[in-house]
């Protein structure tokens, strides 16, 4: 659901027990009989720490289950499909639920340093002389306060705000502005299809809030958006740059569960496996070319495996910025790029487009930060089944300089 620049009706805890409910009731077993609960989320609320305890409670789950909240930026959501993976894996857990959730609609607003201390210095005010005397200091910029999220999404190492790192792989693999608006509208196409022909059905669950209106699908597809229209909106974070709000992620709330599970648990419970993890991996760069985190962690998950680009039948690389997709892309197929950075005595490849995001992405479905990692991975196992494939990758780029990737086979 699009942020539209007011608190939107759902708490992160809100979005995920509304999402959640559907699962669970579809399950054969007791929401209590999960061994643990985790939950990504980059943008936790004041009222809801530790949102994944808050949302097991009201689950249903019971007051004896463990619950604990990941926090990897944009990749909390595929961090916490990768702790449950590996503890299944490891035999020490048979059935986990695991997923992520993010309300960025409400980011809190911050008051400056300036601001603050002056309303510290009113509210210590012992006499009418002191509270005249600080109000006589007060200063109209005090009632503008900083929007959370953009802090949050400037990078305090290097400085730079995400989408100034988009402007830097843009810049580095010469990526025009045409071409990052024409994947966005590709992007927008995409999902406005799939849509229509029905095909997120099944992993989209409708909201409810509390004045009765119901969100039963995502709202930021713009299917009537031309190449003309991308092309008059202004770059946002550098004055002569690409990056516009048309070719990058939307502020979006949502979220998104999976159940993972052992073979003893699937016997028991009598379930049915959809897909199966077979791999993960997490790689770190400089925050400033962070948009290329993708290509350093699929990379080795295909040498693991021993899969070339022909072995993955379909691609899902989160759409933080349209011009951080198509970086990735040249630099998969970049002999330099592989050779010094990768290590690899050739070039990967060039990753067939009708693979990847096949029904679009963040861009026109939106980047619920903490969200977005488990989404991907839930759509491309569904995206697989629909298409008769049978191998996948889910990547994306991480704020802070790192990207994570995970290697799914349909059961």
């Amino acid at each position: 659901m699009k942020a539209r620049g007011k608190p939107g009706p759902f708490s992160p805890a809100d979005l995920a027990v509304q999402c959640g409910r559907p699962l669970l009731l579809r399950q054969p077993f007791a929401p209590d009989e999960f061994d643990q609960v985790i939950l990504g989320c980059a943008n936790q609320i004041a009222g809801e720490m530790n949102v994944a305890r808050v949302a097991a409670l009201r689950l249903g789950c019971g007051d004896e289950m463990p619950a604990w909240t990941v926090h990897r930026n944009c990749g909390s959501g595929m961090q916490s499909l990768d702790d449950a993976f590996r503890a299944v894996a490891h035999g020490d857990m048979d059935l986990v639920l695991a997923g992520g959730t993010e309300a960025l609609s409400r980011a809190p607003l911050i008051l400056s340093d300036e601001a603050t201390e002056w309303l510290a210095e009113f509210q210590q005010a012992r006499s009418a002389a002191d509270r005249v005397k600080a109000m006589s200091r007060f200063q109209v910029g005090f009632l503008s306060p900083e929007i959370g999220l953009k802090q949050g999404l400037t990078d305090p190492v290097s400085g730079l705000a995400m989408g100034q790192t988009a402007e830097e792989l843009a810049h580095r693999f010469g990526i025009s502005r045409w071409q990052a608006d024409d994947y966005a509208l590709e992007s927008h196409r995409r999902l406005a299809r799939a849509q229509e022909e029905g095909w997120l059905a099944n992993e989209v669950e409708p909201m409810f809030a509390p004045d009765g209106t119901i969100y039963d699908h995502d709202d930021g597809v713009r299917p009537d958006s031309t190449i003309e229209a991308l092309g008059k909106l202004k770059p946002v974070f550098e004055r002569y740059g690409d990056v516009t709000a048309g070719n990058a992620s939307q502020v979006t709330d949502g979220a998104c569960w999976m159940i993972l599970a052992s073979d003893e648990a699937v016997q028991r419970h009598g379930l049915t496996p959809i897909a199966t993890i077979r791999d993960s991996e997490w790689a770190a760069l400089d925050p400033r070319v962070m948009g290329l985190g993708p290509v350093l962690c699929s990379a080795p998950l295909l040498e693991r495996g021993g899969f070339g680009l022909d072995d993955i039948d379909l691609w899902e690389l989160n759409e933080a910025f349209a011009a951080q997709v198509l970086a990735c892309l040249q630099a998969f197929a970049d002999e330099a790029f592989c050779r010094e950075v990768l290590g690899l005595d050739a070039p990967i490849g060039g990753i067939d487009r009708a693979k990847l995001n096949i029904d679009g992405g963040a861009i026109s479905l939106g980047h619920p930060v903490g969200t977005s990692g488990t989404r991907i991975v839930l759509h491309l196992v569904n995206a697989l089944r629909r298409t008769g494939g049978k191998r996948g990758i889910a990547t994306e780029c991480i704020g802070g300089g790192q990207g994570g990737a995970m290697l799914v086979e349909l059961a």
